[in-house]
């Protein structure tokens, strides 16, 4: 790296030892004497002084990081117009970052019948960087934050289902981000994909199989302390038996594999039917997922998830009755429930997010607004960072909890290298003209502009500016700043 330990040091957050990514569940160790205080889960982090604009919190919330651009549009519209602006996604024009995925990456587009065939790694690379670019250069920030938080909730893992996901993003995921809960849950119920990774398709009539009813539960609705047993969850598996897929990806409903007894599913009997009901006893499971999507307990646990990943890793009870209340009130509306969360009173006192690899990535280049020749290496990238898209192998999806990423500075560094690097012969080019046309402190005020949403904490500041005057201010040490302004501990968070 181009900056030494000290220089590092005096940026970056002291945390928990460095640890490797993975995408497994994992402990983490305790840490031997002498060294970082271990961060606990979802410890609350307060927000730095200079974080001083509520509006400016709310661009960092809704976004996957203020530039100029974002800041200038929030100011026009003030608080509640800018959420109103966000929310109402589908009215702001993103048709030139549309026109590019469409043209980049074809396959995103295409059935799952035709996909069948298709190279896999060449589908999989197309999903994983038609996501990075997305998330970094569309102007439906919020959608796209909604769009990662709904992927992590209904998680799959690519090593299962392959070119299955590409559909279940497009069709459930990116379909209903910021439409109603029941609608999502149930797009994804229908899901080709879903039913592979959660092994509805093994189950039968003679051996239900209970992954799915489980997780749909545990995972997708109730919650794990959602008051169902496990005589529910297999109950429940005995209602969805017939639900499968078949040909190259289509969901169907197989009469034929479908347990017609007499079931009971949290208190609610469903009468014992006939084969000769055929394709009306999918009926059974829609009512299921009515019984779902409706309960009390579902609306604790997405208000709860929905807080955590919105405004506070400990969110209050008022918050989550508040909340939760909404969701009753408006069928399960996400948009209403976003709106509810990211209020004026809320939001100046809540603590800061790190931000997970992904974040970080896209927040990088939203600063520094690279000329971005391909993606793959910004996927590559990625991977070193420890947030590999789509290849989270259990259902919880990856983690959105400091303690898991807070031992990955070092990749972050190394990554901080790799943005700010000249380099005429590499996909992701940093141009740094206008940060060499003034003053080393007036570069560092455009940085404050680019990387930080004009609140530069005052000692991120005072940093970068002893570094940048440190040596010839040339392009070799603006690349370094910047470098250092990535690897910031005020860059890590939002």
């Amino acid at each position: 790296m181009f900056f030494g330990a000290a220089a590092a040091a005096a940026l970056l957050p002291k945390t928990g030892r460095a640890q490797s990514p993975s995408r497994k569940r994992r402990q983490v160790a305790e840490p031997a004497d002498g060294e970082f205080p271990l961060i606990r889960p979802n410890e609350n982090v307060a927000a730095f002084a200079e974080w001083e604009s509520t509006l400016g919190r709310l661009v960092r919330r809704a976004t996957y990081g203020p530039t100029v651009a974002e800041v200038a549009k929030a100011t026009q519209l003030g608080f509640q117009g800018y959420i109103n602006y966000q929310l109402n996604y589908t009215r702001i024009n993103d048709d030139v970052v549309e026109a590019a995925v469409a043209a980049k990456w074809p396959m995103l587009s295409q059935s799952s019948d035709t996909l069948f065939s298709a190279d896999a790694g060449q589908l999989r690379s197309q999903l994983q960087e038609s996501t990075i670019y997305r998330a970094t250069f569309s102007q439906r920030q919020l959608y796209q934050r909604m769009v990662e938080f709904w992927s992590d909730h209904f998680n799959q893992d690519w090593d299962k289902v392959g070119y299955l996901l590409a559909a279940d993003q497009r069709d459930v995921i990116r379909k209903y981000a910021l439409g109603k809960f029941p609608d999502l849950l149930k797009a994804s119920a229908h899901s080709a994909s879903m039913m592979l990774y959660l092994d509805q398709t093994a189950s039968r009539n003679t051996a239900p199989n209970q992954n799915y009813a489980r997780e749909i539960m545990e995972l997708h609705t109730l919650g794990v302390d959602g008051g169902y047993t496990q005589n529910d969850v297999a109950e429940l598996s005995r209602v969805l038996t017939g639900w499968t897929i078949q040909g190259r990806g289509n969901f169907v409903f197989n009469p034929a594999i479908h347990d017609w007894g007499s079931k009971t599913v949290l208190g609610v009997t469903i009468p014992a039917g006939s084969p000769s009901l055929g394709l009306a006893g999918i009926n059974e499971g829609e009512q299921m997922l009515d019984l779902l999507v409706n309960h009390p307990s579902t609306a604790r646990f997405i208000a709860t998830k929905m807080l955590r990943w919105l405004l506070d890793p400990n969110p209050s009870e008022t918050q989550i009755s508040a909340i939760a209340a909404v969701y009753k009130a408006t069928g399960g509306d996400i948009k209403a429930m976003i709106r509810a969360i990211l209020n004026d009173a809320w939001l100046p006192v809540s603590p800061m997010k790190l931000r997970r690899p992904f974040h970080f990535l896209v927040s990088s280049l939203r600063s520094t607004n690279p000329t971005l020749t391909s993606v793959a290496t910004l996927n590559g990238q990625l991977n070193t960072l420890g947030q590999f898209l789509f290849s989270w192998d259990t259902p919880d999806g990856y983690p959105d909890k400091i303690e898991y990423w807070a031992g990955n500075i070092v990749p972050r560094w190394g990554y901080a290298s790799f943005i700010s690097a000249q380099n005429s012969a590499t996909s992701v080019v940093v141009d740094t003209t206008l940060y060499r046309a003034g003053t080393p402190d007036a570069a560092i005020d455009l940085m404050d502009q680019n990387f930080f949403g004009g609140e530069m904490p005052l000692v991120t500041r005072n940093a970068l500016l002893t570094y940048i005057k440190g040596g010839t201010f040339n392009d070799t040490r603006v690349r370094e700043t910047i470098g250092l302004a990535v690897s910031a501990n005020a860059f890590q968070w939002y």
